[in-house]
């Protein structure tokens, strides 16, 4: 259920109803925290604003990227211009795709809010907030009001039932103080946002640390999609911790279009 269906199915709700509800996703997320007695990884809790620039790699990230990858240096409101894809090797085919990219196609009415894959909105310039428990980890990026959840069983879903979306299906588990997250099951996508699509086997492996006296999260977040790319690529985010704060809606106005129109 969408945030919005959900606000709008609380909001029919009697107040002892919704107090009920309430109650129960509280007892939810306390059998999915961590037992105070076992030894809890890292907590990546906490709304995140993305640190200005673009980050250089992660030293310490950066020796668990496969080797031959290159990084890709885009992050933030940076953007590539037309057929330069920062070091990806497209096949013959996304080349051709590619160079039939119009510009003016995407500031339309029609698609100036088409929702972005997380291989592009993870990286733009909007914030993001987490909510660590044991079994799931959930995160919300304030871009187009998108909610991720990780999964750290697959009780609650396996990958084979899990449908194509434009979130994907993302298994995590800790290496020491390490988050590593490999995401499957995306719906095609941008990926630079200039004629470079992703397809729907595009994977997605992504390793969050906490640095910085817990101050800083960074990602490499790796990418790998045989039908689009001859290679592999990483990016670099990284986040600042800010207390008190929360991501806000979302609200993509297509007419926004109209001032870039042609005359």
């Amino acid at each position: 259920m969408s945030a919005s269906r959900c606000d709008a199915w609380l909001a029919g709700r009697a107040p002892s109803r919704k107090a009920a509800i309430r109650l129960a996703l509280l007892a939810v997320l306390a059998a999915v925290a961590w037992p105070a007695t076992a030894a809890a990884p890292p907590d990546l809790s906490g709304f995140w604003m993305p640190l200005p620039g673009i980050p250089d790699p992660d030293p310490v990230l950066a020796r668990k990227v496969a080797p031959g990858t290159v990084v890709i240096r885009d992050t933030g409101p940076a953007e590539f211009g037309a057929m330069e894809f920062g070091g990806f090797k497209l096949t013959p085919a996304a080349l051709e795709k590619a160079r039939t990219w119009d510009p003016r196609q995407e500031m339309t009415v029609a698609n100036t809010c088409r929702i972005p894959s997380i291989v592009y909105a993870l990286q733009g310039p909007f914030p993001i907030e987490i909510f660590q428990g044991r079994d799931l980890i959930v995160m919300r990026l304030e871009y187009f009001d998108m909610a991720r959840v990780f999964f750290l069983e697959d009780r609650f879903m396996k990958e084979e039932e899990a449908p194509h979306t434009k979130t994907g299906y993302s298994r995590a588990h800790w290496e020491g103080d390490e988050l590593v997250v490999v995401t499957t099951r995306l719906k095609e996508g941008t990926i630079t946002n200039n004629g470079l699509d992703h397809s729907e086997q595009m994977r997605v492996t992504e390793r969050y640390r906490l640095k910085d006296d817990g101050r800083t999260l960074m990602v490499a977040q790796e990418y790998e999609d045989p039908l689009v790319l001859e290679n592999r690529g990483v990016r670099y985010i990284g986040w600042r911790k800010v207390e008190g704060d929360h991501v806000r809606a979302y609200d993509c106005d297509p007419t926004f279009a109209e001032e870039y129109a042609s005359p």
